[in-house]
């Protein structure tokens, strides 16, 4: 929670140089949150707005109960309304619904890979639908939570490099993140095991041994399914568009706030 208050530099793409593309997608260090652009993410008021009536520990505390609670609706693959979000999760606090629905979208789709669309702007609908349509979480079990928002990521660390990316970079970039090698995470697990066994056994990744490298060295590469699934230009343009999102503090928070999110349901 305290990243969250006080926000770190925003993550930054693990090379050794930096080209314009890079730069773009990944963002500069001491960026302030930007909104999507997407028009499957609501447009909310500056925080600012709300600032003086809630403080930012309060927002983040409803911030996280309505993201337990679309995640929930996302396991049942049931819609959503604005009147059922006022009812059941932020009934005391109606006036800061705009901030913290905002922010709670961007949670879904930065950390859980998970789309809030609106469907029907006059009774104020939704549907939760994958990013970039990955089918990697459409069977999800009590207790299990999406992860397509890591594999989006990873893809688009590979889509940079060109077709494939050195193993240790993908692990330094999820240590920026605080997910680590050999450490369960309450939302991903270990992830050594997702990416290099789940993934690949689901054909969304490729972990294979650098030709004639001696020590062996390993790299990922993308899968056919992730091909057939989306393509490197929608993962870019996924990825620019987040671009300015402190994705440690999301992270962070998702991880703290939403890890009893059955229990508070």
């Amino acid at each position: 929670m305290s990243e969250l208050r006080q926000p770190e530099a925003d993550l930054q793409a693990p090379v050794q140089a930096q080209g314009p593309v890079e730069a773009q997608v990944f963002g500069a260090a001491g960026e302030e949150a930007a909104s999507p652009s997407s028009s499957s993410s609501p447009v909310a008021p500056s925080f600012s707005a709300y600032a003086e009536s809630l403080p930012q520990e309060a927002l983040t505390v409803l911030m996280a109960d309505l993201v337990a609670f679309l995640l929930l609706k996302y396991r049942t693959k049931e819609p959503i309304c604005k009147a059922e979000m006022l009812n059941m999760v932020l009934r005391d606090h109606r006036d800061h619904f705009p901030v913290v629905f905002s922010q709670a979208c961007e949670c879904m789709q930065l950390v859980f890979g998970v789309d809030v669309k609106e469907v029907d702007p006059r009774e104020c609908t939704y549907v939760l639908v994958p990013t970039l349509g990955l089918t990697c979480d459409a069977v999800l079990s009590d207790g299990q939570r999406p992860k397509a928002g890591l594999l989006v990521l990873i893809l688009g660390q590979i889509a940079l490099y060109g077709d494939r990316t050195p193993e240790e970079d993908v692990w330094e970039l999820l240590s920026i993140m605080e997910v680590y090698v050999g450490e369960q995470h309450c939302i991903y697990g270990e992830p050594r095991e997702l990416l290099t066994e789940v993934w690949v056994q689901e054909g969304y990744l490729e972990y294979r041994q650098v030709p004639h490298s001696d020590p062996a060295r390993y790299e990922f590469l993308w899968g056919p399914r992730a091909y057939a699934e989306t393509s490197k230009w929608q993962v870019l343009e996924h990825l620019l568009r987040v671009n300015g999102w402190d994705l440690r503090s999301f992270l962070s928070l998702c991880a703290e706030g939403v890890s009893d999110e059955e229990e508070g349901a």
